[in-house]
């Protein structure tokens, strides 16, 4: 079961969207590579068993990160733990002028990692997973984690003028060079004021967040030719969607495809548990 709900009005310029998640162990039973998506996310597990994440699919014991963990933006996907018994989650994910405000860190210091809330709420984290607990129907527990983020927003402050124009603009498919040029920031001063903003350099981003769009297109139409979704995407050729593909993801394009994931940006690790 899953639940998926826009933030109230004051939390939309720092929380794109809330989640509960209610998975038994049958239902992902393996390892799976959860894919990049060019945001941050917090996530709180609700049962007793830890959140653990894998550093590679090599990894024998994975790194156990505890019930309540920030998710830096990534460029890369990582692995995470099997479900063993039915595990309650919820979780929100964060859009860039978030990082400062509710975690008191630029977004590039927590990009590529996870983070224990603990060690950056710290004791202001011990009682929130209690009242999320508490509540009984998934409706609740999303109006709790509302509640605990909005009484974060005193500290927040909105992302800067020129970064959120280059969000817009590179979700149109502006050029990262057109985008810093309108900015009127020298490249290495806007790339700064990017990166502490959003966890990633402007042209990496850009490359995230095309990826995603064209995971998404691949998930709505599974029977597209590849070549047709490398142009759609503006990939210069098949091969070059390829190479991105498989730096993202792990994987390529066909083989995404024959892995056949429920969820687009969670894709089931051939042969489970490694």
């Amino acid at each position: 079961m899953v639940l998926v709900r826009r933030p109230r009005p004051e939390l939309r310029p720092f929380v794109r969207m809330l989640w509960y998640s209610e998975d038994s162990a049958a239902e992902t039973a393996g390892r799976e590579r959860l894919l990049p998506s060019g945001e941050m996310h917090v996530v709180f597990r609700l049962c007793e068993e830890p959140i653990r994440v894998f550093r590679s699919l090599a990894d024998p014991s994975g790194v156990l990160l505890g019930s309540a963990v920030v998710g830096g933006v990534r460029d890369g996907f990582y692995v995470k733990d099997p479900v063993t018994r039915p595990v309650i989650t919820v979780g929100a994910m964060l859009l860039p002028s978030a990082s400062l405000g509710l975690f008191g860190a630029p977004a590039s210091e927590l990009a590529g990692q996870h983070t224990r809330l603990d060690d950056l709420w710290g004791t202001g984290a011990g009682g929130a997973r209690p009242r999320l607990q508490e509540a009984r129907e998934p409706s609740g527990k999303l109006d709790v984690l509302e509640a605990l983020l909005a009484a974060r927003l005193p500290r927040v402050q909105g992302v800067h003028p020129a970064v959120a124009m280059a969000l817009e603009r590179l979700q149109t498919g502006a050029a990262v060079n057109v985008v810093v040029s309108e900015s009127g920031y020298s490249h290495r001063r806007f790339s700064s004021l990017f990166a502490q903003a959003v966890g990633l350099a402007p042209k990496r981003y850009s490359r995230v967040r095309r990826f995603q769009r064209t995971v998404a297109a691949m998930a709505a139409g599974p029977s597209a030719h590849l070549v047709d979704l490398a142009m759609a995407g503006g990939y210069a050729d098949q091969a070059h969607f390829t190479r991105e593909f498989l730096d993202f993801a792990g994987v390529t394009p066909g083989e995404y495809r024959s892995l056949s994931p429920a969820e687009p940006m969670h894709v089931p690790v051939a042969g489970g548990p490694r």
